[in-house]
């Protein structure tokens, strides 16, 4: 269980190492007075930056990290980038398991932080495994994309921002879900302050499967905003968060977040990939409304994409 206490202790471990992101007025007529939280702007262009370094400092101090063999994570995207950044950070090896279809774009960017960047299979699910081999025999550090305690509870350092940057209060602050670290850190930032509302694409509705079912099931993923929300479960502690702190589950369609990350460029050149677009797409699409006095903050959680796709 990831409770407040969790987080307050995240963002005082890794004080310095994460940039604390700004809040900008949402200008436009949806109802009550909203604001944005650019958190595009982290290290590596992603929220996961508050993540992986919390994870990796945590295993530093209850001993678990060898470091002389570090870390390792299966993601080509922006867990690897994150994890890659702090490990070079903190100065200890990362290795990253990435599908051997993984753009060599982001091989690259991963390689560039100084990862050892290692091609298996042709699915996640088969880097994901390799993964988890190569911590179980070389005692490297795992560090889940979502699904770890630490890794959550840095995510949700940013909602305790949220909180301090609007003294006069918030009401509602509004997330996109894949795996649901985010939302799950961020609820249990703000439990008793603020309700958290968790956006996903209708092509992968984890969240909104596991809250019907009573429990993590699989999701078949597709879509627009698959690179980056693409898991095919909910987490187990964003499940149990999101259940406790009453997440609001929203639904919206791939034509609402091309729109929404497009309504970003034209009205205040943010450039956002389609999975941070997708938060901002519910208020758009009209999916949720705000009341007229509701005070409410949308993140905008990452930058990873590629400008002339807008």
């Amino acid at each position: 269980m990831i409770t407040r206490t969790d987080v307050e202790a995240a963002r005082e471990r890794i004080a310095g190492r994460v940039r604390r992101t700004p809040l900008l007025a949402i200008d436009d007529g949806y109802g009550g007075a909203g604001s944005f939280k650019l958190e595009y702007l982290q290290h590596t262009g992603t929220f996961k930056a508050r993540g992986a370094f919390n994870r990796i400092l945590s295993a530093a101090e209850d001993g678990s990290l060898d470091p002389a063999v570090g870390v390792v994570v299966a993601s080509g995207g922006n867990a690897g980038l994150a994890n890659a950044f702090a490990a070079a950070a903190l100065g200890v090896p990362a290795t990253v398991f990435v599908p051997e279809n993984a753009p060599t774009v982001k091989v690259e960017k991963l390689r560039a932080y100084g990862a050892q960047v290692v091609l298996r299979g042709t699915e996640y699910a088969m880097a994901y495994e390799a993964a988890v081999e190569h911590a179980q025999t070389t005692g490297a550090v795992y560090c889940h994309a979502y699904d770890q305690p630490a890794i959550v509870a840095g995510a949700g350092t940013l909602g305790l921002e949220i909180l301090e940057d609007l003294p006069a209060g918030v009401d509602t602050i509004v997330v996109a879900v894949g795996g649901g670290g985010l939302m799950a850190g961020v609820a249990a930032a703000v439990e008793g302050h603020a309700k958290v509302v968790g956006v996903e694409p209708q092509t992968i509705p984890t969240l909104n499967t596991a809250l019907a079912e009573g429990r993590p099931t699989d999701v078949e993923v597709s879509g627009i905003a698959v690179d980056s929300l693409g898991a095919r479960r909910i987490g187990d502690i964003a499940f149990e968060v999101a259940t406790r702190t009453g997440v609001q589950p929203v639904l919206v369609g791939d034509d609402d977040i091309v729109h929404a990350r497009r309504i970003l460029w034209d009205r205040y050149r943010i450039v956002v990939e389609h999975g941070a677009a997708a938060a901002f797409a519910a208020l758009t699409s009209g999916a949720y409304v705000p009341a007229g006095d509701e005070r409410f903050v949308v993140v905008l959680c990452g930058a990873n994409t590629d400008p002339a796709t807008l």
